[in-house]
């Protein structure tokens, strides 16, 4: 309730027991003349008694809805803000980076159906088997091109680069009182031959990768880790991915989500759940 609000709740409780009061003030200047009524007194007195008890009990009532009130605010209120990784504090330019190659088209479709674009990618995130035996199935999806398939997969860490803006944004929000996680699917590979890009790691409060736990975004269990490890509440939480089913999933689990597009869409849609 703003301010005014509860300037005119005390005016009508003061308006109301001077209502009360007045035949109270006629009764007793009626005793110069003579006149005194005790009936009116009497009542006058009452009702000042009653409208005092009952504006105490409305400004009471009024105490306990307005705390119940910051409380749920309270429990809906952004403290944490987790973020993806790739495509959201870096870059993961596999199609330029292949393209460098100066493969042929076919050469090029063929490659990439073997290994960025292939279900063994995501896998290789899981992080269940040695590098070498995600090679050896990247290999088996385009044989006639495994020696290619090997130095492509050897050297995709040149794939990522962090965005202008990750650490600013990092520095900035854990400066505003924010506690600040990630929750990204990365391979064990991957991880090692660019964590030292990954500068934003420093403002971090908790970092949940997902070779490192076996589990993969967008199933349930990745997120309950970071909850589980961290004690989060998903209410106060808003998870940042550019994936829609990453995002959807969060949701799922009452996490406020933001589906990154761009930096200044994502600050955009932050401010709408009063992150600024």
């Amino acid at each position: 309730m703003k301010k005014w609000k509860r300037f005119a709740a005390l005016a009508a409780v003061i308006f109301l027991a001077a209502v009360f009061c007045l035949p109270m003030v006629f009764a007793l200047a009626g005793i110069r003349t003579g006149e005194f009524y005790q009936g009116l007194f009497l009542a006058s007195l009452y009702g000042v008694l009653f409208a005092a008890v009952m504006g105490y009990a409305i400004w009471m009532i009024y105490r306990l809805l307005n705390k119940k009130g910051r409380e749920k605010e309270g429990d809906n209120v952004i403290k944490n803000v987790i973020f993806d990784v790739g495509r959201v504090l870096v870059a993961f330019n596999w199609e330029e980076y292949l393209r460098d190659y100066g493969f042929s088209e076919e050469k090029y479709q063929k490659i990439a159906e073997a290994t960025f674009l292939s279900s063994v990618w995501p896998e290789r995130d899981r992080g269940l088997y040695e590098e070498e035996e995600y090679i050896r199935r990247f290999a088996a999806l385009a044989p006639e091109y495994e020696e290619d398939i090997r130095k492509v997969v050897r050297e995709s860490t040149k794939t990522i680069q962090p965005y202008s803006y990750a650490e600013t944004w990092a520095a900035y929000l854990k400066e505003q009182g924010y506690r600040l996680y990630i929750l990204s699917n990365y391979s064990d590979y991957m991880l090692k031959g660019t964590i030292d890009k990954l500068t934003f790691l420093k403002y971090m409060d908790g970092i949940v990768f997902s070779c490192e736990v076996k589990e993969l975004k967008p199933e349930p269990a990745i997120y309950q880790v970071l909850m589980e490890k961290y004690g989060l509440k998903p209410q106060e939480c808003v998870f940042i991915d550019d994936m829609e089913e990453n995002c959807a999933s969060a949701e799922k689990l009452g996490i406020h989500a933001v589906c990154f597009r761009d930096f200044k869409q994502a600050a955009k849609d932050l401010e709408k759940l009063g992150v600024k």
